[in-house]
């Protein structure tokens, strides 16, 4: 992922700032609780495409 990219991704919802995970291949928004996917090297900004973060899950 490029990192300019990466610096001027915001969540849709909020606005606020995406965590890159690699591993995982999404940008996560820690307030909205969303995980947005990665397909083929493009992030897919769309909420109905994101991933809700379970309660439990432990976000960085």
């Amino acid at each position: 992922m490029d990192a300019k990219l990466l610096e001027i991704l915001v969540c849709p919802i909020c606005k606020g700032p995406l965590h890159y995970k690699k591993n995982e291949q999404e940008l996560i928004c820690k307030p909205c609780r969303l995980a947005y996917p990665i397909q083929d090297g493009i992030p897919v900004m769309l909420e109905d495409e994101a991933r809700k973060l379970p309660a439990e899950e432990e976000v960085e």
